[in-house]
């Protein structure tokens, strides 16, 4: 078998992760043993049971640096690592199938769920209370404000009981979250899924700043934003401007199709090292009618305190002027969107939502926003350079395109102009040639205007 880091190789996050678990399992593992004897053999205060975990202050896993940043308790190390076990080493908790032969039954007070295809123990809030209380009541009360609302468990989305009825919230099974579970392994937290329940979609470009056309108007308030991710953090809490000022950045930004707003917002995540999630909100309420708060609250909820750049596509389909309530299905939309904007305004994060019209916004709504930036539809100059850079380098232009001409004849949007190329380099290499023909362009404009309706 290789060897997995060679002496000189500098160990890789899932490497030192697997290092530090090691430690922390075999502490887990002395933990639970404590537990289990001290309970069998009714000692009253067993002091075996506080012991020390290990030691990582110096090392520089994710897992050891996650410890440090929270410094975390001792109950709040051993609900992690109890949660982490099943996925890990779940031969610890084979402990808890041993049965109560007074009743011929599994142990009540060791919690745990018995299920799957191989009948494996998922530890719940009760298998927590038993290791860390035992049949002490005060410390049991004290174990549920680690599943508190307020808690950076759930605040951050780290750790949650999952209840799936109406059991107690102790009997619910503990569970880190996918992004946590994969921290604490290979080092990289995962990103959430696109779905029913979470409607965003993680989004990136491999473009920079350069690619990006814009009127000097817009590309100024877009440095105002880049202001905030550089010094909102020293605003608000060194400077103490927290009870003065609401939390996070919201911008709206508006005009015609394919004029950069998407592109500027994962501009803005590349340049700052933040992740951006586009919800689009046409697709969100066709699609579950009725359930706009809970899924769209969800996505608050794993993107809150975590720096995420929020973008909302066509916000109008949302939060576009109310119509007068009529029946039950109007009051029901209104409550959905007054609890959207509540999320929106406490959002620690930014939140860019994006419109082609202002003026199909409701102007109570619009008011809410740190920024309002229009994008509007390149002028002739602009345009020269979105032709011109658009091309691959792999291509020659046909002697008879006249880059300038075109630009000050048809008035396109960026997105629009890179149709036009895309759709004449594809034609070049159907025709197994390299030059991108002047009746191709003019052709794939022609496609564009008639995608809008219009002549051209």
């Amino acid at each position: 078998m290789p060897e997995l880091h060679s002496a000189t190789q500098a160990p890789t996050p899932l490497q030192l992760n697997a290092r530090d678990l090691e430690q922390e399992l075999a502490w887990f593992s002395r933990v639970l043993d404590a537990r289990i004897k001290s309970y069998f053999a009714q000692e009253e205060s067993p002091k075996e049971i506080d012991l020390t975990p290990p030691d990582l202050g110096s090392s520089e896993s994710p897992y050891a640096s996650f410890a440090r940043h929270y410094q975390l308790s001792f109950p709040e190390r051993t609900a992690i690592i109890l949660a982490l076990t099943p996925h890990i080493r779940p031969r610890l908790l084979d402990i808890f199938f041993i049965k109560n032969k007074n009743f011929d039954r599994k142990f009540t007070e060791f919690g745990g769920i018995f299920g799957g295809p191989d009948g494996d123990f998922t530890p719940t809030g009760e298998t927590l209370a038993f290791i860390l209380a035992g049949d002490d009541l005060t410390i049991r009360f004290g174990l549920q404000g680690l599943f508190d609302g307020e808690h950076f468990f759930a605040r951050h989305n780290i750790l949650r009981l999952t209840p799936s009825g109406d059991e107690p919230a102790m009997k619910a099974p503990l569970r880190l979250s996918d992004e946590t579970l994969s921290y604490f392994t290979t080092g990289e937290p995962r990103r959430p899924d696109f779905g029913a329940n979470f409607p965003a979609r993680f989004i990136e470009t491999q473009l920079s700043w350069d690619d990006l056309v814009l009127q000097n108007g817009t590309r100024k308030q877009i440095e105002e934003i880049k202001t905030w991710v550089e010094h909102g953090q020293t605003l608000m809490e060194d400077w103490d401007m927290a009870r003065k000022l609401r939390p996070g950045y919201r911008s709206l930004f508006y005009g015609p199709p394919g004029t950069g707003k998407t592109m500027t917002a994962c501009l803005l995540g590349k340049s700052t090292g933040r992740d951006v999630y586009k919800v689009d909100l046409s697709l969100i309420v066709s699609k579950y009618i009725g359930e706009t708060e809970k899924n769209l609250g969800k996505v608050f909820d794993q993107a809150q305190n975590k720096g995420w750049i929020l973008f909302f596509d066509e916000a109008d389909a949302l939060f576009g002027k109310r119509s007068e309530t009529k029946d039950s299905h109007d009051r029901y939309a209104n409550q959905e969107v007054s609890f959207l904007l509540q999320r929106i305004e406490t959002f620690d994060g930014i939140a860019i939502l994006a419109s082609n019209r202002r003026e199909n916004l409701d102007d109570a709504f619009a008011r809410r926003f740190e920024s309002i930036i229009y994008f509007p539809i390149p002028r002739p100059e602009e345009r020269l350079r979105l032709w011109q850079q658009g091309f691959s380098k792999q291509s020659q232009l046909d002697q008879a395109l006249d880059l300038e001409k075109i630009s000050h004849e048809h008035t396109l949007a960026g997105g629009s102009i890179m149709n036009v190329i895309r759709y004449a380099s594809l034609e070049a290499l159907k025709n197994e040639r390299t030059m991108i023909a002047s009746e191709d362009v003019l052709q794939g404009i022609r496609r564009e205007y008639a995608k809008e309706g219009k002549s051209g």
